[in-house]
């Protein structure tokens, strides 16, 4: 079998759907939302090293404080 005759799954609700399934306007919301999720991904990474940083900001501050005391 080639990777020509592989077929794409997509799995909605429990039903998988093959691509020529589909419409366009169907593939078209798909690509959407694959490239939303990756947005969504990235903001949570973005978020995660945004509150470490603040984190660590405080923390310096903190220390920084008790060292003047």
């Amino acid at each position: 079998m080639t990777t020509e005759d592989k077929k794409v799954i997509i799995t909605i609700d429990e039903v998988d759907y093959t691509e020529d399934q589909l419409t366009d306007s169907q593939k078209m919301m798909i690509n959407h939302i694959n490239s939303l999720q990756q947005k969504i991904n990235s903001a949570e990474f973005n978020l995660d090293q945004l509150k470490v940083g603040k984190d660590a900001f405080v923390n310096l501050l903190t220390t920084s404080l008790k060292t003047e005391e």
